[in-house]
């Protein structure tokens, strides 16, 4: 048997290897080093609970039933999952973080003398602090979760809904929830639980369907943080230093993150975590664009321009993602390089529908890391650029966040491609960005549309150059 002492310190070397995890995915040339240190980190954290547990012959077989079974269908479904639907895997997976939230304090409600935290009918009062507002934040997360999932996985629709008096609504819900939550904690009452499970299961539906498509990549991160308070309010009630940990770690890394992609989005931090108590915290859709001429050209017209200019700088967006033409792009770019062109890349903090999304797809094509820069690395330098090209990033070019303070997104950062001698933009039509918002970019004297699939048009391109 494993001593309580020994226990700890396998714990917090746990705890050790997940911050290092957490330092090396800052970063795409150690985000592969990053993910072995939170694997081997969360190996020790099982494997140390296992033996701290001792458990019989028969629950040991459950457990290893179960993380065969989980275990399966994670792994097929990663490797099936296309690079274009990761967010939605992403918040399918915040989503049983708080399912499990729940079970686990439902779990420990029906035998506390499991996880030694009383007898039923006298479990400690600390213990039922800790289950509360575990289970609260799990259900939350749950729900909120398969909403965000809906949304970005098109099966809703992005634009925020709006219901009647939901300030009210919510309010009322909030004060519900806080009278059951007292009320629990004071008397164990097993009715007061399960309506903390169902009032919070309700706000986690209301908190995120006002929330419009613009600000999904927010909400991803703002559950992630959420999935981590739930993971360490339950870590406390099952005295697992582990779990604390790395509840704690990631909460506060997700909140971190979220404030970031906010202040990069011009968004109100405290609304778009509120959700439904914050406004119209997402830009309603526009229905359809301006019909205004722009000017269209063709692949052979984008090959010319590119293999005569000094420089280029690319800036990819979702509408890459979806074609899947990181490598007809990757391509690309060395054409150009074996032609005497400079290439780099420009990425926004909220291209595509999470964080990291586009680094993590250039990174797949073997886009060399340091042709690779953020917003504020580069926004200077496209003012001295010949041919910006844009494959699929729309929100993020639209000057109308620079220029026009009626706009519903004005002040939020954006990549100045439209200061480039050039724009090439490419894109299947002149519908809006998932913001709903038409893109002023497109109308620009400089500007060139490529209408066409972004691979096939890509493709296309470098065909062009080698003629």
């Amino acid at each position: 048997m494993m001593s309580e002492n020994f226990a700890a310190f396998l714990y917090l070397v746990s705890g050790v290897l997940f911050i290092l995890a957490l330092r090396g995915l800052s970063h795409p040339t150690s985000s592969r080093q990053g993910n072995i240190f939170g694997m081997v980190g969360m190996g020790i954290a099982v494997v140390t609970t296992l033996l701290l547990a001792h458990p019989s012959a028969g629950a040991l077989l459950l457990i290893i039933v179960g993380i065969a079974a989980g275990g399966g269908v994670g792994a097929v479904v990663a490797k099936r999952i296309p690079m274009t639907a990761m967010p939605q895997l992403v918040a399918g997976f915040h989503s049983l973080v708080g399912l499990a939230a729940v079970c686990v304090a439902a779990a420990a409600l029906y035998a506390p003398e499991a996880i030694n935290i009383g007898t039923v009918g006298n479990i400690h009062t600390q213990a039922l602090v800790e289950m509360a507002i575990g289970v609260a934040i799990g259900a939350v997360t749950f729900t909120g979760s398969i909403i965000a999932f809906l949304k970005l996985d098109g099966r809703m629709g992005g634009k925020p809904i709006m219901l009647p008096s939901r300030h009210l609504i919510n309010i009322a819900l909030a004060a519900g929830l806080v009278l059951c939550l007292v009320i629990f904690a004071t008397t164990e009452s097993h009715i007061a639980f399960w309506l903390v499970v169902l009032i919070a299961l309700a706000l986690g539906v209301l908190l995120i369907v006002p929330i419009g498509g613009a600000d999904m990549p927010v909400v991803v991160s703002m559950l992630n943080s959420y999935s981590g308070w739930a993971a360490a309010g339950i870590g406390f009630t099952l005295q697992n230093l582990a779990l604390i940990i790395t509840g704690a770690l990631v909460g506060s890394s997700g909140a971190i993150l979220s404030y970031i992609m906010c202040k990069g989005m011009n968004r109100s931090f405290i609304s778009v975590i509120l959700g439904g108590f914050g406004g119209e915290s997402g830009p309603a859709a526009a229905e359809g664009g301006e019909a205004r001429p722009v000017k269209q050209g063709s692949a052979e017209d984008a090959a010319y321009l590119m293999m005569n200019a000094a420089r280029v700088i690319i800036v990819p967006g979702y509408g890459m993602a979806v074609a899947q033409a990181q490598h007809a792009l990757r391509e690309m770019a060395d054409t150009l390089k074996a032609h005497g062109v400079e290439v780099k890349y420009a990425i926004h903090p909220v291209a595509g529908r999470m964080p990291g999304h586009m680094n993590v797809l250039l990174a797949e094509a073997n886009v060399p890391y340091d042709e690779v820069f953020e917003l504020e690395d580069i926004n200077s330098e496209f003012a001295q650029t010949d041919v910006a090209f844009v494959i699929g990033a729309n929100d993020v070019t639209n000057p109308a966040a620079r220029d026009d303070k009626t706009s519903p997104i004005y002040g939020m950062p954006i990549l100045n491609v439209d200061q480039a001698a050039t724009c090439l933009f490419v894109k299947r039509s002149m519908a809006s960005g998932y913001a709903g918002i038409d893109n002023t970019l497109f109308y620009k004297d400089n500007t060139m549309m490529l209408f066409a699939d972004a691979k096939k048009m890509v493709e296309n391109i470098v065909k062009a150059m080698a003629h």
